[in-house]
C-alpha cells in the first residue's frame, strides 16, 4: 500500500498532553499494524507539573481511581471536520493500572479485549469520516456516557464530542488517535497523521508529530 502525506489534525482539546506510543519514535507505533493502528498516537492529559495523576503508594503497588487523574472528564473535541461514521458508548471505565504490581493482570486480559474488536480495544469512541470513502479518524478511550454525537452527524474541528476516560484497552485516562483507510477493522491500513500546530517547550511546531514523552499544548491562535 502506498502511503501519502499525513492527515493534519488539531489537538483533541485544550490543556497539556504528553505523547505516548508516538509514531515519531517507532512504526508501528503500538507494536502492531492490527486494527489500522500503524501510526496511532496516545495523548495523556497532564497537569502543570507534567503529572497525569497523583503520586502515592498505590502508584507503585495497586490500582488507582481514574477520577483523580488530570485527564478524567477533560473535554475532547473533534480533531478534524467530517461526518461521524461510527459511535460506541457504554463501556465501563477501568481502574488505573500504572503500577508494576497492577499491570500484569491487565496484560493477561488484553487478548480477551482484542477478541471483542473495536469495543474491547477502543472502548467508548467516535470515528470521523473526513470524506465519504475515508480517511477515517478514530478518537478512543472516552468516558462512559460522555459521547455527545451520533453516527451521521457532521462535526467541525474543535467541536466537543465527549470526555476523556479510561475505557477499553487503557491503563490511565488518555485519548488514542489514529487514521485509517477503512472501518473494516480486520483489514484496515493505518495512515500517517500530524498536528496542525502545537507548542512544545519554547517552540511552536506546525505539521509535526511530538516525540515520545514530549509534552505539548495547542499553540495560540491554532
Amino acid at each position: 500500500m502506498e502511503v501519502g502525506a499525513p492527515l493534519v489534525l488539531e489537538l483533541p482539546g485544550a490543556g497539556r498532553w504528553q505523547a505516548r506510543n508516538s509514531p515519531a519514535r517507532r512504526v508501528p507505533s503500538h507494536g502492531t499494524d492490527a486494527f489500522g493502528g500503524r501510526y496511532a498516537i496516545d495523548l495523556v492529559p497532564v497537569d502543570a507539573r507534567g503529572r497525569s495523576g497523583p503520586i502515592g503508594w498505590r502508584t507503585l503497588l495497586a490500582t488507582e481511581d481514574p477520577t483523580r487523574f488530570a485527564g478524567w472528564g477533560r473535554p475532547v473535541v473533534a480533531p478534524v471536520a467530517g461526518v461521524v461514521a461510527l459511535v460506541h458508548d457504554g463501556e465501563p471505565d477501568a481502574r488505573v493500572r500504572r503500577s508494576p504490581a497492577a499491570y500484569p493482570g491487565f496484560a493477561l486480559t488484553q487478548a480477551a479485549r482484542a477478541r471483542r474488536g473495536l469495543p474491547g480495544l477502543a472502548g467508548n469512541c467516535v470515528v470521523i469520516a473526513v470524506a465519504a470513502g475515508g480517511p477515517f479518524v478514530l478518537v478512543a478511550h472516552l468516558r462512559n456516557g460522555s459521547v455527545g454525537v451520533r453516527a451521521g452527524d457532521r462535526v467541525a474541528a474543535g467541536q466537543p464530542i465527549g470526555g476523556c476516560g479510561n475505557s477499553g484497552n487503557s491503563t490511565q485516562p488518555h485519548v488514542h488517535l489514529q487514521v485509517s483507510d477503512s472501518i473494516d477493522w480486520p483489514t484496515a491500513h493505518g495512515l500517517p497523521l500530524a498536528f496542525n500546530a502545537y507548542r512544545a517547550a519554547d517552540r511552536v511546531v506546525s505539521g509535526g508529530v511530538p516525540g515520545e514523552a514530549e509534552t505539548i499544548e495547542a499553540a495560540a491562535g491554532s
